[in-house]
């Protein structure tokens, strides 16, 4: 019997993960998302708009779902909110359906 480990330590190479393609491919979707709920919920405020405020929670919430890790959260928290009292607000002064 030999005792030598049957491993080969000239065989092991470390992992070094391609950032190449993260860098050049950068998706700007949860950005313009965001940015389109802030528009729509402000529409849903100020002009009183039930698609525009149910519109701006949409957009909010796959914004949200899209961020990255790396994002600052205050941002998509503060466009959620933003849309969700759109919509609560035009439902307060007006109570009835859209489909009414």
């Amino acid at each position: 019997m030999n005792s030598e480990s049957a491993r080969r330590p000239e065989k092991i190479v470390k992992y070094k993960p391609n950032n190449n393609i993260q860098s050049t491919q950068e998706d700007l979707t949860p950005d313009y998302l965001n940015i389109l709920g802030m528009v729509f919920s402000m529409l849903g405020l100020m002009l009183k708009m039930k698609y525009c405020a149910w519109l701006a929670l949409y957009c909010s919430v796959i914004s949200f779902a899209n961020s990255r890790v790396t994002e600052d959260s205050k941002q998509v928290l503060s466009s959620f909110m933003l849309s969700f009292s759109a919509v609560v607000m035009s439902y307060l002064q007006n109570p009835a359906p859209i489909f009414s």
